[in-house]
């Protein structure tokens, strides 16, 4: 377990509360980029891959809660957007 893996997810994983709280009350994708969310989803998906094919530890839940996080972001967006394209 690197603290490095650790401190690097820690950081990474600080900023989405504040993005899926600005998400869930602007109900606007204003800033938002969907290939941004997908591409961070993407890396994620590669990290959580790596520790279970590669080298399984505890921070493989780091990554869960990262990509969890951003995966509610991108569901908001998907909300967003289908509100914007009603009005």
């Amino acid at each position: 377990m690197s603290p490095f893996e650790i401190a690097l997810l820690i950081c990474f994983g600080a900023a989405w509360p504040a993005s899926i709280y600005k998400s869930w009350k602007s109900r606007s994708n204003k800033g938002k980029s969907l290939f941004f969310l997908c591409l961070i989803l993407t890396g994620y998906v590669m990290g959580i891959l790596h520790k279970v094919f590669y080298y399984y530890d505890g921070v493989i839940y780091l990554y869960i809660f990262n990509f969890l996080m951003v995966f509610t972001d991108l569901l908001l967006y998907f909300r967003n957007e289908r509100r914007d394209r009603q009005h």
